[in-house]
């Protein structure tokens, strides 16, 4: 492939463009975000005010309180520790392409490869959960604003529908508005969320107790009859509460995916990457705590299948009951406006690098700077995904939590192949200004124990009736996460060994700036940043 060459002395490059052409990219994407933008955009995706609200009836029915007040940070821990080791990496390969360029970089084609189609797959799923999250909310607001709204499943697709093409021509067409709609994203989070905590704890008549918080469980999983105390509770139906935690804090790597459109990418996305999880998880758990507190009338909970809304319901006015329920919305707005972001960016850079059939398309910038074809692709393929959700009976929403899985399982194994070979480069591994030092050992196997543990959890049933053989079993019920996630690796490794491993060589140069990488940017990898 030809390469261009390097600019001339007419043509100088920056730090930011110099350090991606030794990548072997050349400056398309439009760098005008700061290292606030690029800390917002993951803040926005990991959004307490989307995974908390969304996913609070799949820790509520699989644990209870304790699967919220205690496996909240105990999980938030072992994520933060991923994103210090991803941090590490995006350092060192500050690049669009990120996660699946690293894999590439540390490894061979076949890692990049691998990589690529679990984290793009990953970025579809967890922006489809996102938008069908925030259309469940809305069709709840219209409901408790019109009389004449039904609030029917196939009304909350239409709307689902509806916001996804919304954020698809927000990205289009907001280019010069985009960064500064992440930052107001920040803070309506940290606002909205603020207040919502103040409204449940002055609102409401009475509290539950510390006790209840923090030491009720609940198992309305449906399995193990219900039983709190056995081993089937400790170690199967309580650890698929934790998908409450796993997935609101996830997506940070979009603080990898616009690097090339950040300014200071690497140390600006390396902050970014691991204080976005930090704070999340702080916020996130005061934020749970007030719902916990809040949730007074717990038979109407468990009949709402551990639904959120169930508690604003029960405890609040209406007018508090809405203001909660809108806060949210619009934050959940935000967020699946990040993830489109983010998704199209990995689009964009996959196909740059010919791994995605018709890449030529998907590669393309337009005069602004933005890839409308992939963002037109990545949209329609989220779209795609959550099709069973019209299919999904009244109960607990099995389809929804088979997207939230399927965002899961293929992010966090897509950020576990990365970590894991820069495990095995030892001090071969050229950081960036940013490292762990020494730590990365203890760190990165921390960081790859627990993502395979959760790999495993995430694809196993979520309620009896989506266990094959079982009386009740129906198609509806099952988390169809691991026949995407099955499929999608079946397909790429068959079309790896018949085909893509005679062409994709990985990252492709696309300019040519010999030399080796300064000083200045360069660390040992046993140096503490």
């Amino acid at each position: 492939m030809a390469t261009t060459p390097a600019p001339t002395a007419e043509q100088p490059m920056d730090d930011d463009a110099r350090r991606l052409a030794e990548l072997g990219y050349k400056q398309e994407l439009h760098r005008k975000w700061s290292g606030f933008s690029n800390f917002a955009i993951s803040f926005s995706i990991i959004s307490i005010l989307a995974g908390c609200f969304t996913t609070f009836g799949q820790a509520w029915n699989n644990g209870g309180p304790v699967a919220i007040s205690w496996g909240w940070p105990l999980i938030s821990l072992f994520i933060l520790i991923i994103g210090f080791c991803m941090a590490e990496l995006v350092s060192a390969y500050p690049t669009a392409g990120g996660i699946y360029w690293w894999a590439a970089t540390m490894g061979r084609p076949v890692h990049g490869w691998f990589t690529g189609w679990l984290n793009l797959i990953g970025l579809v799923a967890v922006t489809a959960s996102v938008d069908y999250g925030c259309a469940t909310f809305l069709n709840l607001t219209l409901s408790a604003l019109f009389d004449g709204w039904a609030g029917t499943a196939h009304q909350t697709f239409g709307l689902f529908v509806v916001i996804l093409a919304l954020h698809g021509l927000i990205n289009i067409y907001g280019h010069r508005v985009i960064d500064v709609l992440q930052n107001v994203s920040v803070w309506w989070h940290v606002a909205g969320a603020a207040a919502v905590v103040l409204i449940l704890v002055l609102v409401p008549d009475r509290h539950q107790s510390f006790q209840f918080v923090f030491t009720e469980r609940f198992n309305n999983s449906g399995f193990g009859a219900g039983d709190t105390g056995g081993l089937t509770f400790w170690f199967y139906v309580l650890p698929l509460g934790f998908l409450l935690t796993q997935y609101t804090i996830t997506g940070f790597d979009a603080c990898a995916h616009v690097s090339e459109e950040t300014r200071g990418a690497s140390k600006a996305a390396a902050q970014g990457l691991w204080r976005s999880i930090f704070y999340s998880a702080v916020g996130g758990w005061i934020l749970l705590l007030a719902f916990l507190f809040a949730a007074t009338d717990v038979d109407a909970i468990n009949e709402a299948g551990g639904f959120s809304g169930a508690i604003f319901e029960t405890s609040l006015t209406p007018f508090f009951f809405k203001a909660v329920i809108v806060i949210s919305t619009i934050g959940q707005f935000f967020c699946g406006m990040s993830c489109v972001t983010s998704m199209s960016r990995m689009a964009y850079a996959f196909s740059r690098d010919r791994a995605v059939p018709g890449w030529r398309l998907w590669s393309r910038v337009d005069r602004n700077g933005t890839p409308v074809n992939a963002i037109i692709a990545a949209t329609l393929a989220g779209l795609v995904l959550t099709l069973p959700a019209l299919y999904q009976k009244a109960g607990i929403p099995v389809a929804f939590y088979a997207v939230v899985s399927v965002a899961v399982i293929g992010l966090y194994l897509s950020f576990l192949i990365p970590i894991f070979l820069r495990l095995r480069m030892g001090n071969r591994f050229v950081a960036g200004p940013w490292t762990l030092g020494r730590r990365y050992r203890l760190l990165g196997w921390i960081a790859v124990i627990e993502i395979a543990v959760i790999s495993v959890y995430f694809v196993l049933p979520i309620v009896p009736a989506g266990v094959p053989g079982n009386a009740d079993f129906t198609w509806t019920a099952v988390n169809y996460a691991p026949l995407a996630i099955g499929g999608v690796l079946l397909g790429v490794a068959v079309w790896w060994y018949a085909s893509a491993r005679k062409w994709f060589t990985g990252p492709r140069r696309t300019v040519d700036v010999p030399g080796p990488r300064p000083a200045a940017d360069a660390a040992p990898a046993d140096e503490p940043a």
